[in-house]
């Protein structure tokens, strides 16, 4: 050991196995100090490192504090299902059983005539049937006067000839051969440039004249006809919303205002405009039926037709008719006819009558031909009027 580099080396040998232990311990202490303070600092919100440790209960931003997104339930907006029209043949058959069942006019006239021989009295009785069913009193004489001479001059009292004659001499007057088509061919101006047919339905509240229009855009839409509805009846907010729901069921736009007692011929006149922006087959505008003033009346119905025909001719005005008014409904009839140039009638709630001869009284009256029947409330229940089916179901 007397060798002083051999002395410190053993002096430092013996100091760091002394100092290594101490070293050791000392680290571990601070790194636990530094653990025991982590576990006591609070974790504050919005920290981007708590976040991160919290993993799923972390909220997205934007999202309410307490809701999922896993459990929120979109809205589901129901859509109304387009309903599937019934086809010509079939309502037409099915209005005509419908009429043959309601026909109390024809089962009084079949009544008389089943008597065989007819008295004074059968035939003072079945003018008089005539006459109650709203026939009116020159055609029942004229009905009772053909009947009269043929059954003399043939000289027979079969009840079932008797029958026959009356049926030819209904059906004459009737007019099986007034034309009874809708005019529903598109205009094309000198332009080249194709318009749509534009409908204009008039008629006194209460006759079901919001109902009809949704009805014959149905029946339209079943020959496959692109239809268009213009809500200018817009005094009652009731009818544009009857006149939407019709829209949603078939399947076609409505043109309304948003404002009750909003300009009626401005309603009309966007109506058009749009059918023909959209290249629309028929447009359909509903009217307002207030006649309180006449001259008021004129003036809106003159007015809806003139700026209607701006964008396109009119090619029907319709006349929508309540046929259990009876003699009322004649009244009626005859202002809207004064007020503006009619193409037809509808006749409506035909079935709920036994006065099936108002088809003969307005139409003579007017000289226009009824184009249309509704008989009863379903959707479908609105077919082209059939003068031969309408005698045949009144006599059967």
């Amino acid at each position: 050991m007397d060798n002083p580099v051999v002395l410190a080396l053993v002096i430092a040998g013996v100091a760091a196995l002394l100092l290594v232990p101490l070293v050791i311990s000392l680290v571990k202490k601070n790194q636990r100090r530094e653990e025991l303070e982590r576990r006591d600092t609070p974790v504050l919100e919005g920290d981007g490192a708590a976040e991160a440790a919290e993993g799923t209960d972390a909220e997205a931003p934007g999202e309410t504090p307490g809701e999922s997104t896993s459990d929120a339930t979109p809205d589901i907006v129901t859509v109304p299902a387009v309903e599937q029209p019934e086809s010509i043949p079939s309502r037409m058959q099915r209005l005509r059983a419908r009429l043959a069942r309601s026909g109390g006019f024809g089962q009084a006239l079949l009544a008389i005539l089943s008597r065989g021989d007819l008295s004074a009295a059968d035939w003072e009785e079945l003018e008089d049937t005539l006459i109650m069913a709203d026939v009116g009193l020159d055609a029942t004489s004229e009905i009772m006067e053909g009947l009269r001479s043929r059954v003399k001059i043939e000289s027979t009292s079969d009840p079932q000839r008797v029958r026959e004659i009356l049926r030819e001499e209904l059906l004459r007057h009737v007019g099986p051969d007034m034309d009874r088509s809708l005019n529903l061919t598109r205009s094309e101006a000198d332009s080249g440039a194709v318009h749509p047919a534009a409908v204009l339905m008039v008629g006194v509240n209460g006759t079901g004249k919001t109902t009809t229009v949704g009805k014959l855009a149905r029946l339209l839409r079943a020959q496959g006809t692109t239809v268009l509805l213009g809500a200018a009846d817009t005094f009652r907010a009731a009818a544009a919303d009857q006149l939407v729901t019709w829209g949603d069921r078939v399947g076609v736009d409505v043109v309304r205002s948003d404002r009750e007692g909003a300009d009626p011929a401005s309603v009309a006149f966007d109506a058009v405009a749009q059918a023909d922006a959209a290249g629309v087959d028929v447009v359909i505008v509903d009217t307002a039926g207030r006649l309180q003033n006449k001259a008021g009346l004129m003036d809106e119905l003159g007015k809806i037709k003139r700026v209607m025909e701006r964008t396109a001719p009119v090619n029907e005005v319709l006349l929508v008719l309540d046929a259990t008014t009876g003699q009322n409904g004649m009244q009626q009839a005859r202002v809207f006819a004064e007020v503006t140039g009619l193409t037809g009638i509808v006749l409506t709630k035909l079935d709920g009558t036994a006065k099936g001869g108002i088809v003969i009284s307005v139409q003579r009256e007017l000289g226009v031909p009824v184009k249309l029947v509704g008989l009863g409330e379903g959707p479908d229940d609105l077919a082209p009027f059939d003068p031969e089916g309408f005698v045949d179901s009144l006599l059967n």
